[in-house]
């Protein structure tokens, strides 16, 4: 049961990165259609970002209303109905109309389906199953390229991931006696659960010891993550003198470093537990931040691929050490307001560092991503220390 179960769970984290960069992949040709300026671009994307962060916010009520595998259904199901809505919009404000319930989708589907997994499966699950997200976030691009290179139009590449969606919801719905099966065989949680599986108020999440520590944990490796993900071309062109076409392709790297470090993360979780994984993570990135530092062209495009690889164990190993820190009965609540800060460290730090580099320079982008490696080291750290010393065995 448990295995048939996985298996719609990695088909919907590959699901979960499909439509991530296709609004980046049309955006060249959709704002001259809309008739739009290019940076209208970033409205859309803070509509989304807003809605992920409130269902993030959300997730512990809902999860505990409709359990795990209803939510994912309904959540996929609606982002998969805002996807053809986007395919269809022959106008800007149709756009942000219909990216409210594309953002609310995609956070509540992230945060329940995290935190199932850290509850149910091993730590290698988590990383292999991130790692199929960065599958998904990779295809995304080339489905919308292909439809474009076809001759159609940006709306044929929305409908296409649209359509697969629709077709994982469907998998996802006739799922659902899985889903309660497995569900039933949960405990109630701790015997001195105060809350008795009732939803948690945000308030009283907030105060869990160590819960703002991890918050900004989670907020700053989202600020590596997507400060690389939007700056790594800037710096090497503005900062570096690189071609830029080569910075392009270059940037690219990091994203392959995550990608692959997740698959192997998943093998060193049979070896190291969470807590290590994530100490391991850190001092890959420190040392992905010294090769950025150094003057060589070479030595940059490195630092990018080490830099990914060393992000690759943080997200996931944070999710799932959750249960472990805080509690199986206030993991649901714990993962959603870890979600909802990793969303607002993705939408707010990246322009943060765009007038850093406009106003200082952009050669202080090695010094940006080592400031958040040491907050978020420090913050993790005392996580541990707050949570009884954290994970015991692996």
């Amino acid at each position: 049961m448990f295995a048939l179960l996985l298996a719609v769970i990695y088909v919907s984290f590959i699901s979960l990165g499909l439509p991530d960069s296709l609004l980046g992949g049309a955006w060249p040709i959709m704002y001259r259609e809309f008739d739009v300026p290019v940076s209208f671009s970033g409205i859309i994307f803070f509509i989304i970002s807003a809605g992920t962060v409130v269902s993030s916010l959300m997730s512990d009520r809902l999860t505990k209303k409709f359990g795990t595998g209803r939510l994912t259904a309904i959540s996929v199901a609606t982002t998969a109905a805002a996807l053809l809505g986007f395919s269809v919009s022959t106008r800007f404000w149709m756009l942000c109309v219909i990216a409210i319930p594309y953002g609310l989708g995609a956070g509540s589907v992230d945060a329940a389906l995290n935190n199932y997994v850290a509850l149910h499966y091993k730590s290698r699950h988590m990383s292999w199953l991130h790692c199929m997200w960065g599958v998904g976030a990779s295809v995304g691009p080339y489905i919308m390229s292909a439809v474009l290179t076809g001759g159609k139009a940006w709306n044929g590449g929305y409908r296409v991931v649209g359509i697969i969606q629709v077709v994982l919801s469907v998998i996802i719905f006739a799922s659902l006696p899985l889903w309660k099966k497995a569900e039933g065989t949960e405990t109630s949680g701790s015997k001195d659960d105060e809350y008795k599986g009732r939803p948690i108020p945000l308030k009283d999440v907030i105060r869990f010891k160590g819960a703002k520590e991890i918050m900004i944990t989670f907020f700053c490796y989202s600020m590596i993550e997507q400060t690389c993900s939007l700056w790594a071309a800037g710096y090497m062109v503005f900062g570096r003198g690189i071609d830029t076409a080569k910075a392009a392709g270059f940037a690219g790297m990091f994203f392959i470093g995550i990608t692959a470090g997740r698959a192997l993360s998943g093998f060193l979780t049979m070896k190291f537990n969470d807590d290590q994984m994530m100490r391991i993570g850190e001092g890959v990135i420190a040392l992905g931040i010294i090769l950025i530092f150094l003057p060589l062209d070479t030595t940059v495009i490195i630092g990018l691929i080490v830099t990914g690889f060393g992000c690759a164990p943080v997200y996931p190993s944070i999710i799932h050490s959750t249960p472990v820190h805080f509690g199986r009965d206030k993991s649901q609540a714990m993962v959603g307001i870890q979600m909802a800060a990793a969303y607002i460290g993705t939408t707010i730090m990246p322009p943060v560092f765009g007038v850093i580099a406009e106003n200082i320079s952009v050669k202080i982008f090695p010094l940006y991503l080592t400031a958040a490696l040491v907050l978020m080291t420090i913050m993790y750290e005392t996580v541990v220390k707050k949570t009884a010393g954290g994970i015991q065995d692996a």
